[in-house]
């Protein structure tokens, strides 16, 4: 029996559309990085690279789920800074004056570094 194929026989072609506009997710250098914390400690790195036009969040491994989730906010804050206009470095700075809240944490004051790649900052999320 013939099922008269089209997409059933056929290849899907994947054809992107657009979508928010979103800072790149890898930097080939050295990156600035803040550290995140909610009422129960450090969750995760926020981190930014000018050069590569690059953002984004690292969670930290051992703070479990709740870190992990709490990408989600993080990363939105991000693409809302990206759509206007914003640089990474300018992100960054921006985020951490935002006052978080208790789950998806806050940025920590005065824990601005600078580290030679975004290895290092994911190796810092590993512990």
């Amino acid at each position: 029996m013939t099922t008269g194929g089209g997409y059933r026989n056929e290849d899907l072609e994947f054809k992107p559309v657009s979508g928010p506009q979103r800072y790149g997710y890898t930097a080939s250098g050295p990156v600035r990085y803040v550290v995140v914390a909610n009422q129960d400690g450090v969750i995760g790195y926020l981190w930014a690279c000018d050069p590569d036009d690059a953002a984004g969040y690292e969670y930290r491994r051992s703070a479990g789920d709740v870190a992990a989730n709490a990408g989600v906010p993080w990363y939105q804050r991000l693409r809302t800074a990206k759509a206007r206009g914003l640089r990474p470095s300018q992100a960054l700075a921006e985020l951490a004056a935002d006052p978080g809240d208790p789950v998806t944490g806050r940025v920590v004051p005065g824990s601005e570094g600078t580290a030679p790649s975004l290895a290092a900052v994911k190796e810092l999320a590993a512990g």
